[in-house]
């Protein structure tokens, strides 16, 4: 390993007055399942690490009017909150599938999204969920969608000295079923073929009030599939309605699936066209499972 200095600062502001001397030389780790095993292949080589891990301000799940989750939440924190699981159940999902239990339990949430990696198991269900994420530097803080944050294979839309603190989901999401399915070749310690997540609503007819969609590995970046979801939208709850929107999300308006070690293109581009049926009737079955709870 190369040499580096390590700093563990307690809070924020310390945080920020580390960056701000550091400058580029700096980089910020949290539960370093990522940063690490990049240096380790010299794919970065930092002279100086800053632990955020030791902010306990920043480790939180809780629901006021929305959802608000600190950066340095855990995968295990989220895998097993009943909140999450019952209101989120697909960022659950998520969460629960990244890596092995060892590294649920130091691995953030904050971290998976600013790797920015197109395979990230948390990334769909925060897309298909519309969550924001709050970040801050010394100047102030600012509010960027999700969606917006990925900007290119491991490329995040962070500013200089800018930390992600914060994010946010809208407390209407709660009316939402929702599921993410992660597509491996074996069922433990593997990255995802394809990603694939699903939040929809559905009226007392099951006519398509609303549905979000969300694919990981089918492009540089994870990606929502906005060309299938508008044709959803206001459609009975068939299968030949959800066989189109299979169709629609694998077509290249859609995706963008390159070939790579784990699979090819093709393979990846007929899986959306297969599960997105599939992932939308798991998603609405939390609608129907809840309403059979009411009745």
């Amino acid at each position: 390993m190369i040499s580096y200095d390590y700093k563990k600062p307690v809070t924020l502001d310390e945080a920020f007055e580390l960056l701000s001397i550091c400058g580029t030389r700096a980089t910020l780790i949290a539960g370093g399942t990522d940063v690490l095993v990049n240096m380790r292949n010299r794919k970065i080589a930092p002279e100086v690490l800053i632990s955020i891990r030791g902010i306990k301000a920043l480790q939180y799940i809780r629901k006021e009017k929305d959802y608000h989750i600190g950066a340095t939440t855990t995968h295990a924190m989220l895998d097993h909150s009943t909140l999450i699981r019952d209101e989120l159940a697909a960022l659950q999902q998520g969460s629960s599938q990244v890596g092995s239990v060892q590294l649920r339990n130091v691995a953030t949430i904050g971290g998976n999204i600013c790797n920015a990696a197109p395979s990230a198991d948390t990334a769909a269900p925060l897309l298909v969920f519309d969550a924001v994420a709050v970040l801050k530097n010394t100047e102030g803080s600012r509010e960027v969608p999700v969606v917006d944050l990925f900007k290119g294979p491991s490329v995040c839309d962070l500013r200089s000295g800018e930390i992600l603190v914060e994010l946010k989901i809208p407390g209407e999401m709660s009316g939402y079923g929702s599921h993410y399915y992660k597509h491996v070749r074996r069922k433990a310690l593997n990255l995802p073929m394809i990603g694939v997540a699903v939040a929809i609503k559905l009226n007392g007819e099951d006519i398509i009030e609303d549905v979000k969609i969300g694919l990981t590995v089918v492009a540089p970046t994870p990606i929502r599939a906005y060309v299938a979801e508008n044709y959803l939208k206001g459609k009975p709850f068939t299968d030949e309605v959800l066989a189109e929107a299979g169709q629609l999300a694998s077509s290249p308006d859609c995706c963008s699936p390159r070939d790579s070690l784990r699979c090819e293109g093709w393979y990846r581009e007929e899986m959306v066209r297969v599960l997105i049926p599939r992932v939308v009737k798991q998603a609405a079955d939390q609608i129907r499972n809840r309403r059979e709870k009411k009745a």
